[in-house]
């Protein structure tokens, strides 16, 4: 598996519409959904069965459930380690838990990634500043996985 593989089959789910929960290409998916069927495109069956969860992940709680899930199934980076392919793991608010992802595309100044968005579905994004100060974390996929 390369990065390049990564993520020439994540731009294969753009134009997927935002449906939470969903992970069907070209049917619906949230951004979970992206990163598990991704998962289930490159390197076959997902690892866990995923409970059903709330718009909201556990904020409520403050359990940082997808981190948690994201650390025992990829290989945690530092976030200065860009690379293009990596699984990023977003707070979208200061003292939230992370909740969002998204699979880094280009590096550099051109930099972006894909990910599922709630009203625009499975999109290209440029990795502006705003969103590079919410990474909480940049994983790997598991290397011949």
């Amino acid at each position: 598996m390369t990065p390049k593989l990564i993520v020439a089959t994540a731009r294969g789910w753009i134009g997927t519409p935002y449906l939470h929960q969903a992970s069907v290409k070209a049917a619906g998916a949230d951004c979970l959904g992206l990163i598990r069927g991704v998962w289930r495109e490159v390197i076959r069956a997902e690892p866990e069965s995923i409970p059903a969860y709330s718009q909201d992940w556990s904020e409520p709680s403050g359990r940082e459930d997808l981190l948690a899930a994201a650390q025992r199934w990829l290989i945690q980076k530092s976030c200065a380690d860009e690379a293009p392919g990596d699984v990023l793991l977003f707070r979208m608010r200061t003292g939230a838990v992370a909740k969002h992802l998204g699979i880094a595309a280009h590096m550099g100044p051109t930099a972006s990634f894909i990910h599922a968005y709630t009203g625009h579905g499975v999109v290209e994004t440029p990795l502006s500043d705003p969103w590079r100060r919410k990474i909480a974390a940049r994983f790997e996929f598991p290397l011949g996985a």
